[in-house]
């Protein structure tokens, strides 16, 4: 087995105590060392490949250079999130030029008491990243009260908390006026989430107000609720397909979950968009090469991760709770599904 090279090592090639090697290693500025030691000491152990003992490190400078993300969403959504990736690209590229670990953990009940707080507590993680905020969460409100950095991937009702995010309700209403603009007026609508996640909520108030400035009448047994998952968007277009009065173009506020209506769709021998228009949200690699491929709204996932990344360190490396909001641009992503040519 391979010896890796230890702090006395470095001390004994140095000429110096294991307490100054420590010292040097961990940029103590609050102690006299000479310039010469301090040089030759990062030397000896850049010549060695000497790597700090993480624990050790956290011990020393209270630290763990971990960073939590959080996924408030059942395992099973979690891996058929067509969208995450992108999104976790842009935390892991922001906490890897920083010099951060990610620790990922997933929530299915966040009715449960202890699903995360532990980690906090045990000093596991410096600060946390909650994608999928919901305004039900007594343990992210416990956290904010105790100052733990937090940044959300989403908003809440509280007003105290950075987050990076778009403006689900703006998106959501562009995406149904682009429907209504082709003469529709039975308008369905199935969710991307239950409405107890807060970026849900949004959309459907989107699709509402959408309506409402074209004075359109809201039906609430048009409205359908998705689960993250294909299977969700499955089955709630098979109980739309049992009304009376079928709709002519639904709105599905997310690519996965429309994935599982345009399954739907097709085993009943209905075309899109000949039969029905769909236009879908979050628009993920699938989401172009499917048949026919989907118009959707686009996300920036990458970015939403970036941005959540960067405040979260600049809070944990300041000390502060900096309390910046960033709201993303969207845009509609036009393809055959809603019925249009796109150039």
């Amino acid at each position: 087995m391979k010896k890796y090279p230890r702090t006395k090592d470095i001390a004994k090639l140095a000429g110096v105590s294991r307490t100054t090697v420590s010292f040097v290693l961990n940029n103590r500025t609050d102690v006299k060392i000479s310039e010469a030691t301090r040089k030759k000491v990062l030397n000896i152990a850049k010549e060695l490949d000497y790597y700090p003992h993480a624990i050790a490190t956290s011990l020393v400078k209270n630290k763990t250079k971990t960073i939590g993300l959080i996924l408030c969403q059942k395992l099973e959504s979690v891996f058929s999130d067509a969208f995450l990736p992108r999104v976790l690209l842009g935390v892991s590229t922001v906490a890897q030029e920083k010099g951060y670990r990610i620790l990922l953990h997933y929530v299915e009940d966040i009715s449960k008491k202890d699903t995360y707080y532990p980690m906090v507590r045990e000093k596991r993680i410096d600060g946390m990243i909650l994608s999928g905020p919901r305004s039900d969460d007594e343990e992210l409100f416990r956290l904010r009260e105790e100052d733990f950095p937090i940044v959300l991937m989403g908003q809440i009702k509280e007003d105290n908390f950075s987050y990076s995010d778009i403006d689900n309700i703006k998106a959501a209403k562009k995406a149904v006026q682009h429907l209504i603009s082709h003469g529709h007026k039975r308008i369905a609508m199935i969710t991307n989430a239950p409405l107890s996640y807060t970026a849900s909520e949004s959309r459907l108030l989107g699709y509402k107000s959408a309506l409402e400035e074209n004075s359109i009448p809201y039906d609430e047994e048009l409205i359908g609720k998705g689960d993250f998952t294909p299977q969700s968007g499955f089955k709630e277009m098979q109980r739309l397909l049992t009304l009376k009065k079928l709709p002519t173009a639904i709105f599905v506020a997310s690519d996965v979950v429309a994935f599982g209506v345009m399954d739907a769709l097709k085993k009943v021998g209905m075309k899109i968009p000949k039969d029905i228009a769909l236009v879908g949200f979050d628009n993920v690699n699938l989401s172009e090469y499917v048949d026919p491929p989907l118009t959707t709204v686009n996300l920036p996932g990458f970015e939403i991760g970036k941005n959540a990344a960067n405040l979260l360190i600049d809070n944990i490396e300041s000390n502060e709770n900096n309390n910046k909001k960033i709201i993303l641009e969207t845009h509609l992503v036009i393809r055959k599904s809603c019925g249009c040519n796109p150039k």
